[in-house]
């Protein structure tokens, strides 16, 4: 068996230079001659960057000495279709390195049903029956692709997968003539739209052969874990930033998922119908189509899960006595997609801001005259009363009076309950709470829900997400106070004495840099964990994951092995999205995999290749813990002096792509929380500001303070103290690696020419040497002779996209500068900036 090395080249490299080859060929229409030339041009970016030269002056020798295009309009015009060229080539790329996925990941990929099999003690097993796996997807704009360009996609990399030449030429060429971009920016709607027919198409399948799979491997006739892999949804349920999601928006969705696990259910059915044609069977079948097929068109109609697994099973029990079993796996495998996704396909969470519920309970005590203008004119013991004991009414409220924002917390809450009535409970019983960071966060939830759905106890999760160091700090605290209250401690006990809490690793990056957030997130796992257990509460972590390392990224899998016998792991939640969606989750085979690895780290079998069962359930021992105490506190003051530099924001407003992001057509929220015209640090997202630094090639939230903290060790003499905690704590062992991916995605070549600039030059080289003295520590430390050095595939695979995208990153470098000069084209030179980020945000996969 050849090595990973030798498999990346044999089904990867190779096969996507002989077809951009034919792709650089293709006769796309206008564009002819620029397939010929990007070749040349990424050759002068690479000698021109090697040499010191800014890319201004790379695109103007290009222009002069190889095309000899003096006019300005023509330049951009080749501009434009190298942009497109590169585009596609990103496109390829994904379609054979997917293609080839099952080939290569065989050698390092999961080996859950291996465990599984081979468990002689049965913990395995056990750790099964009481496991939750839910992945979450999300509408954060991080993937442009329309929907008929993932189709074209899909169809790629099948024919690619076959060697099918004629067939895989033709779609390249309908490739190059379709536009990868959406002509407006898409609505909630759309997004939701576009991420069920992902989950129809391959996810509905996937999971429930995954959990045959699983079954089958633990012997266990009874196994019965429906919970084992489940699906979240947030696109028409976060509202959080985005006032285009409405209590209408969330409705609409709502019946989407319904009715799309209602045609899903009705494909399978009617697929039996044709095979279980026997004598005392057909009828049955017949009668459980028309029941679910009744259900598409009839508003009033429900399917009831329970009563469509009884049928099934009086089915499936006739077939077996009376004709040998013919076809019962197909029965079993309908019946494992009932057990898993219900009548409800995908579970909706509902997000807000904890400011908008404040402002919600206000206005609830002033209509009821408890209050004139404030809350803190009651004291903090009578509010907290009047939150759990008290029912208010909603009659005298003026929902048209208050801000569109609030009055829609009020209708989303009512409608909650309609949600399940439809859907099943699971369709909509999480209610999120971002930046949460004192128990009043919870409790007005609490409270609004009584009030909204008149009831006592309302069939609702209401999970904080602390994603700010200061209310990760707090948080054990918040959530200690909650469960001494007896009022609340009761709802967690209707809810099967379960409390999820959400940890956000975004804007906890962004705001205490890389080391520090992730360790504050750790600790404060561990924290939480305790409290919990002391409660007798049973907590479930649900990770705010983004793409890169910067936002929580990297290896998920590694991650969860990393944590450690003291974080409570028997339930795993993350949310995925954007390019993570298509890159981990968008074919059966991706999805599969990845989901098994997800839930060998969680029920402590360690990652592949990297951290060993017996490494996951180490804990992390005390001097270790000092010593990441003080790496995280140094690691932190770096960061926050880069921060406190007062060309910090206007380096990212003037020299990055951060004021283009607002018009990218990716994703219905807006880039920033607030309404201010100047930008605040505070109000920006952690997308834009985490895809900025991406598309300038500096990454500095992915691991800005690290090298200074190791380097401050060195200068100690210690620098050995923290390759022993590379090599013996799987926790730092992980940060490392996320980290060196995000430093591999790094080129200061392209931004060289800041560093004279008067401005910004001294952030610009504050920046670059952070960045040259992290690679010298990590490389110290882990004995490597490169980055990435254990995890070959992904570093192949980054050096290619790092040089497909070369050219797009060269000529927005260029239109930036043109722009700073207020050139008479400049909104054609905006334009072409704009067309940059697609490429270069689809070529790294976890950019943002």
């Amino acid at each position: 068996m050849p090595s990973i090395s030798e498999a990346f080249r044999q089904y990867v490299h190779e096969p996507f230079l002989m077809f951009s080859t034919l792709l650089l060929n293709l006769p796309f229409e206008g564009i002819q001659n620029t397939g010929e030339r990007l070749p040349l041009l990424l050759h002068a970016c690479e000698d021109g960057l090697e040499r010191g030269d800014e890319p201004s002056a790379i695109m103007n020798r290009f222009f002069r000495e190889t095309l000899q295009l003096e006019d300005e309009s023509q330049q951009i015009d080749f501009m434009f279709k190298v942009v497109q060229y590169v585009e596609r080539q990103v496109v390829l790329f994904d379609s054979v390195e997917e293609a080839a996925a099952e080939k290569i990941g065989s050698r390092d990929g999961s080996q859950l049903l291996r465990l599984i099999r081979n468990d002689e003690t049965g913990a395995y097993g056990e750790a099964l029956r009481q496991f939750r796996g839910r992945i979450v997807f999300t509408a954060h704009p991080t993937q442009f692709y329309p929907p008929q360009v993932l189709g074209i996609i899909n169809r790629l990399r099948r024919f690619i997968e076959r060697g099918d030449r004629r067939r895989m030429t033709a779609t390249l060429q309908q490739l190059g003539m379709t536009s990868l971009l959406s002509s407006r920016k898409p609505t909630p709607l759309d997004e939701a739209h576009n991420i069920i027919h992902l989950m129809r198409e391959h996810h509905y399948d996937a999971a429930a052969r995954l959990y045959g799979e699983i079954k089958a491997a633990t012997g266990d006739a009874s196994f019965d874990n429906d919970r084992l892999i489940e699906l979240g949804f947030w696109p028409g349920g976060d509202r959080d930033g985005n006032p285009f999601v409405t209590a209408e928006i969330t409705r609409k969705v709502a019946e989407e998922l319904r009715l799309a696990i209602i045609k899903c259910y009705n494909r399978d059915v009617k697929r039996l119908e044709a095979k279980l044609t026997f004598k005392g069977v057909l009828d049955r079948v017949s009668a459980l189509r028309a029941t679910i097929y009744a259900a598409l068109f009839d508003s009033e109609a429900r399917i009831d899960p329970m009563d469509l697994l009884d049928r099934l099973h009086h089915i499936r029990d006739y077939v077996c006595e009376h004709y040998e079993g013919l076809y019962v796996d197909e029965i079993d495998l309908f019946m494992d997609k009932v057990r898993l996704f219900g009548a409800h396909f995908a579970s909706m969470d509902i997000r807000q801001h904890h400011r908008i519920h404040k402002e919600a309970v206000t206005a609830v005590l002033k209509a009821n005259g408890l209050i004139s203008k404030r809350l803190d004119e009651l004291t903090d013991s009578n509010l907290q009363r009047i939150l759990l004991e008290e029912s208010l009414s909603l009659d005298t409220l003026d929902l048209d009076s208050l801000d569109p924002v609030v009055a829609d917390t009020f209708t989303t809450l009512s409608l909650i309950p309609q949600i399940q009535d439809r859907n099943g409970e699971r369709g909509c019983n999480r209610y999120i709470i971002s930046n949460a960071d004192d128990a009043w966060s919870i409790l007005f939830v609490f409270g609004l829900a009584r009030w909204c759905q008149g009831s006592d106890e309302p069939a609702l999760d209401i999970i904080p997400l602390f994603e700010t160091v200061k209310g990760m700090d707090a948080a054990a605290d918040v959530m200690r106070s909650l469960f001494a209250q007896p009022v609340y401690r009761a709802q967690v006990s209707r809810r099967s004495g379960r409390q999820t809490i959400m940890l956000g690793f975004s804007d906890g990056t962004k705001d205490g840099g890389y080391l520090k957030a992730n360790w504050a997130i750790h600790q404060t796992k561990e924290a939480l964990t305790a409290v919990c257990r002391e409660a007798d509460v049973e907590v479930v972590f649900f990770d705010g994951r983004g793409g890169p390392p910067a936002r929580g990224g990297g290896s998920t899998n590694r991650f969860y092995a990393s944590q450690g016998p003291a974080i409570a792991r028997h339930a795993l939640e993350l949310t995925i999205q954007g390019q993570v969606i298509t890159s981990m989750y968008g074919t059966p085979h991706l999805f599969s995999r990845n989901l098994e690895e997800l839930i060998q780290a969680g029920i402590g079998g360690g990652a592949p290749g990297t951290i060993s069962p017996e490494m996951s359930e180490v804990d992390i021992p005390g001097p270790d813990r000092q010593l990441l105490e003080e790496l995280a506190d140094e690691a932190y003051k770096a960061y926050e002096a880069l921060k406190e530099h007062p060309q910090f924001v206007p380096y990212l407003e003037c020299m990055s792509t951060l004021r283009f992001y607002s018009k990218v057509n990716i994703g219905s929220r807006p880039v920033s929380r607030g309404s201010s015209e100047k930008l605040v640090f505070e109000d920006l997202r952690a997308i834009p500001f985490v895809g900025s630094w991406s598309q300038l090639k500096q990454n500095v939230p992915g691991y800005f303070g690290l090298g200074t903290a190791l380097g401050q060790l060195e200068q100690a003499g210690r620098l050995d103290e923290a390759a022993r905690l590379f090599r013996d704590v799987p926790f730092f062992k992980t940060l490392v690696l996320n980290s060196m991916m995000s430093l591999s995605k790094c080129n200061f070549q392209l931004t060289a020419y800041m560093e004279e600039d008067p401005e910004f030059g001294s952030i610009w080289r504050e920046i670059r040497d952070e960045y040259r003295r992290t690679i010298s520590v990590l490389l110290e430390i882990s004995g490597y002779d490169v980055l990435m050095e254990e995890e070959e595939k992904s570093r192949q695979s980054v050096s290619i996209r790092e040089r497909i995208v070369l050219p797009l990153l060269v000529i927005q470098q260029y239109a930036l500068r043109r722009l700073s000069t207020n050139p008479s084209n400049k909104e054609i030179l905006e334009k072409l900036v704009i067309r940059t980020l697609y490429g270069n945000i689809n070529a790294s996969r976890n950019a943002v």
